[in-house]
């Protein structure tokens, strides 16, 4: 008997019993709508997912979508769900479905992007990315700019990941990970004055990892700016001197 089935008898024996008591012990309680038992079990098996326990997530959320089958975030969560037991074809499968009852929601449109470039059907996640960038009610498009330019650069169609990172800074000029990313496909590009820049950018409003100076160690390299080169590695072991980057460094400044 599978867990939906045993499930829904449990419901059932419970049923009969409140009626069965009721007789004697006042009224029997109001039972929950199918709204509030899509949502507490939505949230049981959004539980289970960020736990790890990917099975007991995935009978939760298809009990959820028995009470409410238009809760997008729901098959958005059951798809992820399917990615992390490997079920591929039933991931894709609950995506479709979480557009198909949100056409226009846009957090939707680009999970499901995500996926396909994941799966890398780029030209497939482009439209979908461009249908989340023009939502109305995406205020904050940056975010879904970006996305769509790291996915171009896997492609890769360096000019359209670079339009794309370009858009998202004339959204916010400020978002860090557009910048980032501007400076590393600069860099990529043999550009390293740009790419300098842009890593300046992103250094005025956010704190270093040991990748970003990393990345700032190799842009002044290919510059020949040995004053600034040291700076990031002299910052690279006082703050990570147990890095994989920092490690590297080490050993190419000792051939």
């Amino acid at each position: 008997m599978n867990s939906i089935v045993r499930n829904s008898l449990v419901v059932l024996l419970a049923a009969s019993v409140a009626a069965c008591v009721s007789t004697t012990s006042g009224p029997e309680k109001p039972k929950p709508t199918p709204g509030a038992a899509a949502q507490s079990h939505y949230t049981l098996g959004a539980q289970y997912y960020r736990n790890g326990n990917y099975e007991l997530a995935r009978d939760r959320l298809r009990q959820s979508l028995e009470f409410d089958s238009s809760r997008a975030l729901t098959w958005t969560t059951l798809a992820l769900t399917y990615e992390a037991l490997g079920n591929e074809r039933l991931a894709e499968d609950s995506y479709e479905s979480a557009v198909r009852v949100a056409p226009r929601n846009f957090d939707v449109l680009n999970t499901y992007a995500v996926y396909l470039c994941r799966k890398q059907r780029y030209y497939d996640a482009q439209r979908y990315f461009d249908r989340a960038i023009r939502a109305p009610e995406n205020d904050y498009a940056e975010i879904t700019l970006t996305n769509a330019g790291v996915c171009m650069a896997q492609r890769p169609d360096l000019a359209a990941a670079e339009s794309y990172f370009r858009q998202a800074l004339e959204r916010n000029r400020n978002y860090a990970e557009a910048l980032l990313q501007m400076s590393i496909l600069k860099f990529s590009a043999e550009d390293y004055l740009s790419a300098r820049a842009f890593l300046q950018r992103y250094l005025s409003g956010n704190r270093a990892s040991a990748g970003v100076l990393a990345l700032g160690w190799e842009i002044e390299s290919r510059l020949g700016d040995e004053r600034a080169r040291d700076e990031y590695y002299g910052q690279l072991l006082k703050d990570f001197p147990d890095a994989p980057e920092t490690r590297s460094i080490e050993q190419r400044n000792r051939s």
